[in-house]
């Protein structure tokens, strides 16, 4: 009995293995479509507009396979990819220069903060007139979403380093290069793989928006093509697949992230007994 508990709560009220958060995490899911489902089969919800859990993955695996969403999944994936690298190369080198120059800071605050409150989304119709219909129009938008989450993060990251360690480097005689590699990296790294998670999404989200606004291929147009016939399955089918596709992608950030922060302490999280 201590086991099964332990298993589901954890031990000396620690959060339970992975194995269980799994488990949990599925019955969630699962609770969450198995009332859907039911409120759609006795009418409580209208099918018409709220679709159907069944006839939304019924749509997804035919369209997987027959083939059909390959193409489009490609040139999304293509889309996202470039604006994530794009913007987070931008937002990494821009970040640590601003950081490591306060006068060039100071001066370009305003105009950084300006840019960055331009709704994302009155830049698509001028970003497809400058560089057409084609995926680069979509990079783009992605790229203006992706490059203002890292480069705030890189920019605090950097502020933020540690003066102890930063100090006593300089003390052994650490030249500009060496606490660039060494300690003002290693800060960053920390809040620029937090912003990542976030500019995955942000990458996703611009190429949708741009295939949505104007395309004749990717996921967004085809979440465009189902609204314009009122197919609310499969406008749900797709946006099933977008979230299978940023949690693939966001699973490759992570591995990424452990690989490259294996120095950094693990933390434990405890839920606080009560009672």
């Amino acid at each position: 009995m201590t086991a099964i508990k332990e298993f589901f709560v954890g031990r000396d009220g620690n959060l339970p293995g992975r194995p269980s958060l799994l488990l949990w995490q599925f019955v969630v899911l699962a609770g969450f479509f198995a009332a859907w489902q039911f409120l759609t089969d006795h009418n409580i919800l209208d099918p018409f507009f709220f679709g159907s859990p069944k006839e939304i993955i019924a749509r997804t695996w035919a369209d997987f396979a027959s083939g059909q969403i390959y193409i489009h999944l490609w040139i999304t994936l293509i889309e996202t990819l470039l604006a994530f690298a794009i913007g987070t190369f931008g937002g990494v080198v821009i970040g640590f220069w601003f950081a490591r120059a306060p006068l060039l800071s100071a001066i370009f605050d305003p105009f950084i903060k300006a840019a960055n409150a331009i709704p994302r989304v009155v830049l698509a119709p001028i970003f497809a007139l400058w560089l057409g219909l084609g995926i680069w129009s979509k990079v783009a938008l992605g790229v203006t979403l992706v490059f203002f989450v890292v480069f705030f993060n890189v920019y605090q990251g950097v502020k933020e380093v540690n003066l102890v360690i930063l100090n006593n480097s300089r003390v052994l005689g650490a030249n500009r290069n060496q606490l660039l590699r060494t300690v003002y990296l290693p800060s960053a790294l920390t809040w620029l793989f937090s912003s990542l998670h976030t500019a995955v999404g942000f990458a996703l989200v611009g190429a949708v928006v741009g295939e949505y606004l104007g395309a004749s291929a990717g996921l967004g147009y085809r979440i465009a093509q189902s609204e314009g016939v009122f197919d609310t399955n499969g406008v749900f089918s797709g946006m099933l697949i977008l979230t299978a596709f940023v949690i693939a992608i966001d699973a490759v950030v992570t591995l990424i992230e452990k690989r490259l922060l294996v120095w950094r302490p693990q933390q434990t999280t405890t839920l606080n007994a009560q009672g």
